[in-house]
């Protein structure tokens, strides 16, 4: 409000202080637009409240630990000179490295949804419910290439989240992020919906991002994104930041994308992932075109991965890959989804440009090995 408005609200209230009242006037009603304004402002304070009800007691902390043997400083040569015999005494030490994070129960029998990089490489898991008991959890599948996992808790009758529709998520929508940030379990924070489908953001290997400015930090990962109907729409997995810490930028996966993901790692234990083993990057079409080459599209193949698919094929880093099979590449979410859809073992005719002239290729995708990590490789 501008200094003039606050003067003029003031002499008002001034005014309305010193007047006489007049016998026999009727009392003025009350503003009906500030009655209605806050009558709405209660109404989504309680619909906040009812929502954090519902689903606080689905949302769990997820803490792991996993060993890593660290080596030793060499022995100097003077120590080794007077002391040869201690050299093969010592043992490598070993630390712990404990991760926190956040899970959502998504089966009344233990099934847990969380993230693939709060459990990743775990030897213990122990998961805290919203009523403080504490359980054991042990590794159900999990899948890098989406950075989901599942873990089960020995237990009956839990509060399952009810999974709604991410597909109808509008921008503009008001959202509700639960988690544990920083180890603070079940924190409830509120924003809306600030973009949907985000891609190509290097995050993961498959990437339909729920963009929100929904507070979150780390510690929320594999928490519950949901709508004001108290519906599961994402699992919170990532943030862009200067600092680490919350800047107004968050990603959730969809629960378009979590669900099958869910499901399939129940039932199977794995996920079995195609892939052509390239790391691919956004094409410079200021630099084509300043070299006479006019292109729409495409994707730079950066980098490959010795001996993987694209390696046998002939493929070359620096060429630029526009169409995989029928289907014309714009972009790395483009050629990802290509991949996707295709079966594993299928023989597919690429088109590449290199050094200005077109040729195919013939690629035969495989699955991707468990250790290749997803993070920018196709």
């Amino acid at each position: 409000m501008s200094g003039h408005h606050r003067f003029v609200a003031l002499a008002a209230v001034i005014t309305a202080c010193v007047s006489l009242p007049v016998y026999g006037q009727q009392p003025q009603p009350a503003d009906s637009g500030a009655l209605s304004g806050l009558a709405t402002a209660k109404a989504l304070s309680e619909a906040f409240a009812q929502v954090a009800k519902r689903i606080t007691p689905a949302v769990v902390n997820i803490s792991s630990t996993r060993v890593e043997r660290t080596r030793m400083a060499p022995m100097s040569p003077l120590f080794r000179r007077f002391f040869p015999e201690l050299e093969d005494m010592f043992v490598d030490p070993k630390r712990e490295i404990q991760s926190l994070g956040s899970g959502v129960i998504i089966r009344p029998d233990g099934y847990i949804v969380t993230n693939w990089h709060v459990v990743q490489g775990a030897q213990q898991i122990t998961v805290k419910l919203s009523d403080e008991r504490e359980y054991e959890a042990k590794p159900v599948g999990q899948d890098s290439f989406t950075d989901l996992a599942i873990v089960k808790i020995q237990a009956e009758g839990l509060p399952a989240a009810k999974m709604g529709d991410a597909k109808k998520l509008q921008v503009g929508e008001w959202v509700i992020a639960v988690g544990s940030p920083l180890g603070l379990a079940q924190t409830v924070t509120a924003g809306i919906v600030s973009a949907t489908g985000r891609r190509n953001l290097g995050l993961q290997g498959y990437e339909d991002f729920i963009q929100t400015d929904a507070a979150i930090n780390p510690g929320n990962s594999g928490g519950a994104l949901v709508n004001l109907d108290g519906e599961l729409v994402g699992i919170n997995t990532a943030i862009a930041s200067e600092g680490g810490g919350y800047d107004g930028i968050c990603f959730a996966t969809p629960t378009s994308v979590v669900w099958p993901v869910a499901d399939t790692l129940i039932r199977e234990g794995s996920i079995k992932r195609p892939w052509i083993g390239i790391i691919a990057r956004k094409v410079n079409h200021g630099r084509l075109g300043r070299a006479g080459v006019d292109i729409d599209g495409g994707v730079l193949l950066y980098n490959m991965i010795r001996n993987g698919p694209a390696h046998r094929a002939g493929l070359h880093p620096g060429d630029i890959i526009l169409q995989w099979a029928e289907t014309d590449i714009s972009d790395q979410a483009d050629l990802s989804e290509a991949i996707q859809a295709t079966e594993i073992g299928t023989e597919v005719r690429v088109v590449i440009l290199r050094d200005q002239s077109k040729y195919a290729a013939k690629v035969t995708v495989t699955e991707r090995p468990q250790n290749v990590p997803a993070r920018g490789i196709l």
